[in-house]
């Protein structure tokens, strides 16, 4: 891993105090669901989940976890890995969890690159990175999640034919996005009109960032991209 790609790509861990639930699932639930990074990943990535699934997605970053339990909902044979450090946004996925009894998710509560670094290649069947730290500032750059290392290994993990989903409310991100999949060779943007990138298919959920970007009077963009 280079120094670049250790630098800390999010903000702080932790903002209010947690509820006595939240701290119940943060020590009793999140233990169960945490992947062990320490072990290899297993041959079929499929068995790392309670129940049958046909397929594994990946959520890098899922706030308070909206869109990822949308993508749940929807897609009942598919076995979702959620990534979020931000503590009460992963208080908040436990306590749903627990409530819908759901048995298709697992997470990891730190830097999303160590699951990336730990998954086999071509065993995902869709990423998201939807909205994360734009680190504006110029002095901030290098410290935006998405770069050329990150970006292959997202190709690394995606099977051929795989998606990969980007959002931004930085329309500086959004064009860093496009140039570093173009560059790699490794992803093909699947954009055929401005719709398609100015609007949210309808299997795409809504997030509580893009709310707030819509209320602050910031446009969205939207990335689809397929491994080639």
């Amino acid at each position: 891993m280079t120094e670049a790609r250790l630098l800390r790509s999010y903000g702080r861990r932790k903002a209010k105090p947690l509820s006595a639930r939240k701290e119940r699932l943060i020590g009793e639930l999140l233990p169960r669901l945490r992947l062990d990074l320490k072990t290899p990943p297993p041959s079929l990535l499929t068995t790392l989940f309670a129940t049958h699934v046909d397929d594994v997605w990946l959520e890098v970053g899922f706030g308070s976890g909206e869109h990822l339990l949308r993508q749940v909902e929807t897609h009942k044979d598919v076995g979702f890995i959620g990534c979020e450090p931000f503590v009460n946004g992963m208080g908040s996925l436990l306590g749903a969890i627990e409530d819908r009894g759901i048995d298709t998710i697992r997470v990891h509560d730190g830097d999303a690159r160590e699951v990336l670094a730990w998954l086999p290649d071509s065993s995902i069947g869709r990423v998201f990175l939807l909205f994360p730290d734009p680190w504006p500032k110029k002095r901030q750059l290098k410290r935006r999640l998405l770069s050329a290392d990150t970006l292959a290994e997202l190709a690394r993990v995606l099977r051929p034919g795989g998606e990969f989903r980007f959002a931004s409310d930085n329309g500086d991100y959004a064009a860093q996005a496009l140039f570093l999949a173009r560059q790699s060779g490794l992803l093909t943007w699947t954009a055929e009109r401005a719709t398609d990138w100015r609007e949210r298919t309808s299997d795409w959920p809504e997030t509580r960032y893009e709310r707030k970007a819509l209320g602050d009077g910031r446009k969205s963009t939207y990335l689809k991209f397929s491994r080639l």
